[in-house]
Order: structure tokens, then C-alpha cells, then sequence
């Protein structure tokens, strides 16, 4: 028989509160129990005392000082270290959490507060039917985000948000994928042309609250109502501003709770990596509006920026797809009357940054392509003006030789250039007939800056798309050449503002604002009238595509502008006395001058050996090829934020078709996480 005082010693008291959201109050719940009782028998304990029917099982133990989910059931409390003065609450794992989109419109629905943010999200894009979960993440807005927010109406009340309710889903990840949803070989989910729900599919959307209402607001797009709506979003106005909006990306290895996320908490969903794989219309019409969405707001609010001849295009764009959205006769637009080579080429290409498939399978791989061409060279020397002087240049492999004329080619070249890591950027206005590429390379001490002139868009679209490929260390026997040039000519022919088909409806017919469609910057420098007939100028390139097309070929002509795939962060470099912005890319980190804003350095993920975290210092270190090592303290954001960016792009570029869509989570957390 034990005696009172033995029991005393071998068991104690343990407080738990009972976070119940049917009762107003919290109530403290006090259990007498011992350190060999499991964490499951603890739970199974409190469930008799509350003596309370109804289901328990979405509950388990948060641990408040330690700030961590007690989930190991099996567990006992000694091996996790809780004693008497622990504080645990028994709470739900799913809560309902608010998430804007970037369609910038807000779903309530139910999450998990307690799986990794990683699974979280793969649980919200299955609810909300976008496909490729691992590109998305959440982020937390800064203060300033909301501050424009809370407008007024005329009577002086605020506007309330329309907040699409979703509150009957659980995205528990649990549940299983409905099977077919998101199978390559079932019938289409969506038809392909204008993104609507393919009826005979219906029936797959087992596991997807989304109604046929829900549906249209995730899937299609609408226009902004007036220009004031747009002038009072935030606008980042320097790269320290935009580097302050990439801060409050979530950790992907922690749980939402553990990152101190109240319920109904408002996040930003958002596509954090900009390597789209496999955008398929079949299957991806929320997901391709949502991307489409996404890169509108990046140029209406100067996240990225653009030419005022490129800002035209992206306008007319969306005036055409804000009419298609509109129209009840979306069908009559199935019907394409002709349709040039580019186009058909085009129309048939995956929407991805490597370029897509060609049908020329048996292309002999043995002889690599070359290009040989007279162009104009210019390198920028301080005061001198810029002077242009003709070369014979010959493009093969990666790298560029050029010589003084066509006679000398079998000589030594003037200078060779090695592309592989260089920086394209297109330097073009085609109104002006001016066709520029734009090279920087570098070397041991920065940035070799080179600019060629090609005489017209054929000749332009060839070599700017052979510097594209070799700056990835790809040449153009790489079946994504030509596919490359195509995309470059169709979006040079888009620029082409066609002079010969006057604008069929005059400027009073366009019944939308023509500055909802540019940036406030662009509208205050037009009329309104002299907007809306450039816009409808434009158009005219764009006016037979059907709905999807026209948001692909949006998406394309964003992945085409110098700065896209960019993120932002403060830095400072070992060795260094001021601060600089890194810039964090699918492919590349750049060390850009934080008040200049010009690029200094460009470092390849495929020249990395190994990058890890110095915890302590909060510092990224990076070794590459050739004895080449960095090492940089973030300030702007936690540096596993930092980390995380690295490691998620080279986990999705082992991305592959060959496999199914289940992804190798541990993969990611081992790339991600900054252990050993």
C-alpha cells in the first residue's frame, strides 16, 4: 500500500485551460497526474473530467511558454519536459483564418494551426482547387499594407469587405484528394479556352467546397471599379520598400500557431516562387487567374518595373480580358478566325520560364546550332558618348566571339564573351525601331557591362533568345529555342502598335476607366481620352484572343520583363561597411547597389556547392565553384527567411513530368531548414 505522502511525490497537479469555441469563457480544468502518463492519457483524462459530449478529436495540447503543439501522443510528460508550472490549453487544430488573394478578394476558411505551414497551404489550394501547392506561400503584411485601407463611402461609413465564406470546408489534411481532381488523364477540369468549370467534371468536386458562384470568383477576373481604388493600395516606392514587403514571409517549417497567427487573422496567399511548372488550362483555371492576378497588380502598383510602350501592352491586355471576363457571350470568342504561325506555335507552349516542348523530337543534338551576323557593339566608358560600332559577331555554344569583319572569323576574335551567368535585359523600343540587348557579365569584380544593336526583330529575337539560353548555361541545339524566339516576336509584335487597322470603336465606345488599367505614375502623365486611344490602339493586337490565351500570354509578357522572379531583401555582405539589397531569383542571387539600384554582382545556384546558417550571428554563408564564398547578415528579415528562398528554388527544380504530383516534403524541410 502506498502511503498519502508517496503519492504525493509520484503524481502532481496540472492546470489545463479548455479553449472550447462553443462556450464564451475559457475554463481551467486541474488533473492530478504523473510523469509516466503519456500525453494522450492527459487529453483522455481532461475529455472524462469536462464530461462534455461532443467530438474531441480536431483537439490537442498547446504548450504556451515553450510555444509548441504537444502532437507526440505517446509521449509521456517527463520525455516532454512538462512539469507542474506548465500552462498548457486545450484548443482545436483547425481555426478559421481570413486569406486575401491575389485577386486581392478575401476567403474565410477553416486551417490548420498546428500542421507546418507547408502542409497548410497544400490543404488551402486543394480547397481552393489550385494545382502545384509548393509554389504558393503565406505572408504576413507589413503595417503599412492595410493602412489605405479603410475607406469611406459617401455617408462617411466604412465600407465593409465582401468576404467569400468558406467556413464549411475543413481543409484537414486528412481527407483525401478527391482522385481525379488533379489526374493528367481524366477529362479536363476546365474547358481550355475560357476557363469555365467542364460540366461533365462537376462531380469531381468531392473534396472542394467551391459552388459554381464561389468558382467565378476565384476563376475569373474583375476590373478595378475607379482609378481612387487603385491610388489608395500600397505602393512600394524604393527597393529598401519593396525588400520591407518580403519580411513577413511564414516560416514553411513551423506551424502557423508557433509563428504567433491568431484565429481570424488576416494573411496574404501569394505565389512566393516563380517557377510555374506545368500550367495546363485543363486543369488550372483558378490557379492561371490567380497567377494572372497577381502579376496585374505587380505593374499597376510598380512592384516590377516597366516601359511606358510595355505598360500599353499589359493595358490593353486587360481591358480584353476584363471585357471577356464581363461578357455573357464568352463562347462566341472559341471561334478564332485566323490564326497566324506564330500564334499556332504559340498556342500550343507550356507557359514555363525553361520554354516548352517542340514536335521536332528527332533534332540532332550533335550539332549545335550557330549564329553569325553583323550587329553593332557598345561598351559605357565614363564621359563618352555613346557610340555604337558595327562587328562580324558569331554566337556558338554559350558564348559570344566577335571580329572585325566577316573575312577575319577564322582569326582571333577581338574579344570573346562568356554568357553563361550574365544578366539579359532587353533594351527595346519598337515604335522607335531601336532593337538593344543589353549584357552584364560578370567577372571577379562585378559586372561587365556590354550593349549590341540588332537591325530588326527577326535578328533580335534570335540572338536575345541564344543569350537567354546561354545566360543558364543552355545552348540552342536546347529544344526551348525556338519556342523562345517565337514568344520574343510575338511580344515585339504586340508592341507593334498596327498603324493600318484604325482603332474599330472610337474612344467613347470603351466603357471602362482607360487609368484602371495603368499605373497612377503612367495615367497622370495622359489625358484620359489620349490613354484610352493608345490603349485601344494596342488592343488591336490582342482582340482575337480567347479568355485563357489572353491571361497566358499577360503572364508571358511578365516573365519577360528584366527585373520578374526578383526578390527583395536588406543585406549586409561580410567585409562590407554599407548595406545592399540582395536580390533572390529562380536561378541566381544578385548583389544589386541599394541606392543606384544597379546590379553589382550575379551569383548561379548551379555554380553552388553549399550554403548553411550561422545561427548564433544570424548570418548565410555561400560557398560556390572556384573558391568562391559569401556571407551576408539580413536585416530587412530573419535570415531563415532568406535561407528558405535558396532552398525552396532548388527543391523545385528537381521538379520533373516523369513524376506524379506527390511531393518529397522532406526534401523541401532538409533544403529549407538551415540543419544539417
Amino acid at each position: 500500500m502506498l502511503s498519502s505522502s508517496d503519492f504525493a511525490s509520484a503524481s502532481w497537479e496540472l492546470v489545463v485551460r479548455v479553449d472550447d469555441p462553443n462556450e464564451e469563457e475559457q475554463r481551467d480544468v486541474t488533473l492530478r497526474v504523473s510523469g509516466d502518463l503519456h500525453i494522450g492519457g492527459v487529453m483522455l483524462k481532461l475529455v472524462e473530467q469536462i464530461n462534455m459530449s461532443r467530438d474531441w478529436s480536431d483537439f490537442a495540447l498547446w504548450w504556451e511558454q515553450k510555444h509548441c503543439w504537444l502532437l507526440k501522443t505517446h509521449w509521456t510528460l517527463d520525455k516532454c519536459g512538462v512539469q507542474a508550472d506548465a500552462k498548457l490549453l486545450f484548443t482545436p487544430q483547425h481555426k478559421m483564418l481570413r486569406l486575401r488573394l491575389p485577386n486581392v478578394k478575401t476567403v474565410r476558411l477553416r486551417v490548420s494551426f498546428s500542421a507546418v505551414v507547408f502542409k497548410a497551404v497544400g490543404d488551402i489550394c486543394r480547397t481552393l482547387n489550385i494545382r502545384r501547392s509548393e509554389e504558393l506561400s503565406l505572408l504576413k503584411p507589413s503595417g503599412d499594407y492595410f493602412k489605405k485601407k479603410k475607406k469611406k463611402d459617401k455617408n462617411n461609413e466604412p465600407i465593409t469587405e465582401e468576404i467569400l465564406n468558406l467556413e464549411s470546408s475543413s481543409t484537414s489534411s486528412g481527407s483525401p484528394v478527391s482522385p481525379g481532381l488533379y489526374s493528367k488523364t481524366m477529362t479536363p477540369t476546365y474547358d481550355p479556352i475560357n476557363g469555365t468549370p467542364a460540366s461533365s467534371t462537376m462531380t469531381w468536386f468531392t473534396d472542394s467546397p467551391l459552388t459554381e458562384q464561389n468558382f467565378s470568383i476565384l476563376a475569373f477576373s474583375q476590373p478595378i471599379q475607379s482609378p481612387e481604388a487603385l491610388a489608395d493600395m500600397y505602393q512600394p516606392r524604393s527597393l529598401v520598400e519593396k525588400a520591407k514587403l518580403n519580411a513577413g514571409w511564414l516560416d514553411s517549417s513551423r506551424s502557423l500557431m508557433e509563428q504567433g497567427i491568431q484565429e481570424d487573422e488576416q494573411l496574404l496567399l501569394r505565389f512566393k516562387y516563380c517557377t510555374f511548372f506545368d500550367l495546363n488550362p485543363k486543369y488550372d483555371a483558378v490557379r492561371i487567374n490567380q497567377l494572372y492576378e497577381q502579376a496585374r497588380w505587380a505593374i499597376l502598383l510598380e512592384e516590377i518595373d516597366c516601359t511606358e510602350e510595355e505598360m500599353l501592352i499589359f493595358a490593353a491586355l486587360q481591358y480584353h480580358i476584363s471585357k471577356l471576363s464581363l461578357s455573357a457571350e464568352i463562347q462566341d470568342f472559341t471561334n478564332e478566325s485566323e490564326v497566324d504561325e506564330v500564334e499556332a506555335a504559340l498556342s500550343n507552349l507550356e507557359v514555363t520560364l525553361e520554354g516548352g516542348k517542340t514536335d521536332n523530337t528527332l533534332e540532332d543534338i550533335t550539332d549545335i546550332p550557330k549564329l553569325a551576323d553583323n550587329l553593332k557593339l557598345f561598351r559605357p566608358k565614363k564621359l563618352i558618348l555613346k557610340a555604337f560600332k558595327q562587328y562580324w559577331f558569331v554566337f556558338k555554344d554559350t558564348s559570344i566571339a566577335y571580329f572585325k569583319n566577316k573575312e577575319l572569323e577564322q582569326g582571333e576574335p577581338v574579344e570573346k564573351l562568356n554568357l553563361r551567368g550574365c544578366e539579359v535585359v532587353p533594351d527595346v523600343n519598337v515604335a522607335g525601331r531601336k532593337f538593344g540587348i543589353k549584357l552584364l557579365i560578370p567577372v571577379a569584380d562585378g559586372m561587365n557591362e556590354v550593349y549590341l544593336k540588332c537591325d530588326h526583330e527577326n535578328q533580335y529575337a534570335q540572338w536575345m533568345a541564344a543569350c537567354i539560353l546561354a545566360s543558364k548555361g543552355k545552348t540552342m541545339a536546347d529544344s526551348s529555342y525556338q519556342p523562345e524566339v517565337l514568344n520574343i516576336l510575338s511580344f515585339l509584335r504586340m508592341k507593334n502598335r498596327s498603324s493600318a487597322s484604325p482603332a474599330a470603336s472610337s474612344v467613347e465606345s470603351m466603357d471602362m476607366n482607360p487609368e484602371c488599367f495603368v499605373s497612377p505614375r503612367c495615367a497622370k502623365k495622359h489625358r484620359s481620352k489620349q490613354l484610352a486611344a493608345r490603349i485601344l490602339e494596342a488592343h488591336q493586337n490582342v482582340a482575337q484572343m480567347p479568355l485563357v490565351q489572353a491571361k497566358l500570354r499577360f503572364i508571358q509578357a511578365w516573365q519577360s520583363l528584366p527585373e520578374f522572379g526578383l526578390t527583395y531583401y536588406l543585406v549586409r555582405f561580410k567585409g562590407s561597411k554599407k548595406d545592399d539589397i540582395l536580390g533572390v531569383s529562380y536561378n541566381r542571387l544578385i548583389r544589386i547597389d541599394a541606392t543606384t539600384g544597379i546590379p553589382i554582382t550575379t551569383w548561379r545556384f548551379t555554380n553552388m556547392k553549399q550554403w548553411n546558417v550561422n545561427w548564433e550571428i544570424r548570418q548565410v554563408a555561400i560557398e560556390f565553384d572556384q573558391n568562391v564564398s559569401i556571407a551576408f547578415t539580413c536585416l530587412s528579415a530573419d535570415c531563415k527567411i532568406v535561407h528558405e528562398y535558396i532552398g525552396g528554388y532548388i527543391f523545385l527544380s528537381t521538379r520533373s513530368k516523369d513524376q506524379n504530383e506527390t511531393l518529397d516534403e522532406d526534401l523541401f524541410h532538409k533544403l529549407t531548414g538551415g540543419q544539417e
